[in-house]
């Protein structure tokens, strides 16, 4: 199971907790992710998918999953 948006590609990142005395301790930093099923209209189907929050939030402003992908796809 990894801990990576489905929709961002948001990821643990790798830092350094440093102490008072500056002893550097390697740390991970988790996403915020949550597990959430997306109906898409146009295909009829519900997807289950693994998003941070402000991929939640550009889904509901894009109305739906295919909207989302096609405006991405005209990007690239």
């Amino acid at each position: 199971m990894s801990k990576m948006c489905d929709l961002t590609g948001k990821m643990r990142q790798v830092g350094n907790r440093v102490s008072h005395s500056n002893i550097k301790t390697k740390v991970l930093n988790m996403p915020n992710l949550h597990s959430k099923k997306v109906f898409d209209p146009e295909t009829g189907r519900t997807i289950r998918l693994k998003l941070s929050p402000r991929a939640i939030k550009t889904l509901d402003k894009a109305g739906s999953l295919t909207k989302l992908l096609r405006k991405f796809a005209k990007k690239m």
